[in-house]
């Protein structure tokens, strides 16, 4: 089965599988909206990290990847935060195939919706959780689409914005 990394998952997949490759989904586009309330952040204080939203015409890059059954058990308990699996159509240059994606809905408990930017770096840069500083998630996220050869503007937004506050603290 395929399943559609968008987030972490691109870069740190912490799963066996059989074959990676870029692919996209149509009609869904990357936010930094959701809340995570144990990864990037704590319970009295989540950090942000990404979940699809729907938006016409849009295209959402990242990773596929050919996995076992098996391994949807590890992800239903890393994934756990508010996150649900649905499935998706995914597509790679040549062919699309059914897979498999966890999106976080809006209705979810940890949902945190839309900010503005200058709010958004306020929360990424002072959260951090068992998986680390909500900064580098960033940072590691925007890194790994660039290796995809994969534009997306909000990401890219943020990353310039906490490189811009890191460098300000150090000078």
């Amino acid at each position: 089965m395929w399943l559609f990394g968008y987030g972490s998952l691109i870069w740190r997949q912490g799963f066996p599988y059989k074959e990676a490759r870029r692919a996209y989904i149509r009609g869904w586009e990357r936010r930094f909206w959701q809340g995570s309330h144990d990864h990037r952040g704590m319970q009295d204080d989540p950090g942000r990290v990404v979940t699809l939203v729907e938006a016409n015409d849009a295209h959402c890059y990242g990773r596929a990847f050919l996995v076992a059954a098996d391994v949807f058990e590890h992800l239903d308990q890393r994934e756990i935060n508010g996150y649900r699996r649905e499935e998706v159509e995914v597509y790679f240059d040549e062919s699309c195939v059914m897979g498999i994606t966890y999106r976080a809905p809006i209705e979810n408990f940890a949902f945190l919706g839309d900010a503005s930017v200058d709010e958004m770096v306020a929360q990424i840069n002072r959260c951090a959780g068992r998986s680390g500083h909500n900064a580098d998630y960033v940072l590691e996220l925007a890194r790994a689409l660039r290796a995809l050869d994969a534009s997306d503007p909000h990401v890219f937004e943020l990353e310039a914005r906490i490189v811009e506050t890191k460098d300000r603290r150090r000078a």
